[in-house]
């Protein structure tokens, strides 16, 4: 199975960047559709970003689409997630997620093994 552990969280000012990072080990990034997800407390853990095998198929949720982007380097066995133009409504911890699913994955049962998450705070 795999491990992924989070890093790059940060507190940031609204309209700021950050790239989030998730190193994966024991196997192979390739073997994984991967997805980010994100939950602050009293909340459930909400959607945010998933990407095919190779790269080539992305799919996002309405609140991030055109500020956040997904990426993989399967041979640096990396995820990223790069976040622009954040909003405070953007605080949360961020989970990345590996799936062994070969179809569209945008729920939480979709996925198989997630790491600890990494802390975004965004200030007014």
């Amino acid at each position: 199975q795999v491990q992924l552990v989070e890093s790059g969280g940060a507190l940031v000012q609204a309209g700021d960047s950050l790239r989030l990072s998730c190193a994966a080990s024991g196997r192979t990034l390739g073997t994984y559709r991967m997805g980010w997800f994100r939950q602050v407390p009293g909340k459930e853990r909400e959607f945010v970003a998933t990407i095919s095998r190779n790269g080539m198929i992305t799919h996002y949720a309405d609140s991030v689409k055109g500020r956040f982007t997904i990426s993989r380097d399967n041979a640096k066995n990396t995820l990223y997630l790069q976040l622009n133009n954040l909003k405070p409504e953007d605080t949360s911890v961020y989970y990345c997620a590996a799936s062994l699913s070969f179809l569209l994955a945008t729920t939480l049962d979709a996925y198989n093994y997630w790491g600890r998450g990494a802390q975004v705070t965004v200030s007014t």
